[in-house]
């Protein structure tokens, strides 16, 4: 069985968008199959300093997918594209 690939979010626990965009990808979690990460921003200076206001931002690898707001599209585009 392969694996299934790794989306990650970079966000921090006081951001509302941060949130709406977790539980949106938790619903699309299923088709296709992909895990979730999720990294605070704040709990690390160099996450902070790279992402600083930018969050919510979904990263697969070192290429980001969305930020601000899920754009399903493109991720269902991404996984279905590495599937």
């Amino acid at each position: 069985m392969a694996d299934r690939p790794l989306l990650t979010l970079y966000g921090r626990s006081y951001c509302h968008l941060c949130d709406d965009m977790l539980v949106a990808l938790r619903s699309l979690r299923e088709a296709p199959a992909f895990d979730l990460g999720y990294v605070d921003v704040d709990s690390d200076p160099q996450f902070e300093r790279r992402f600083g206001e930018l969050v919510p931002v979904l990263m697969a690898g070192d290429r980001e997918l969305c930020r601000h707001y899920l754009d399903e599209a493109v991720v269902r585009a991404y996984l279905n594209k590495i599937g």
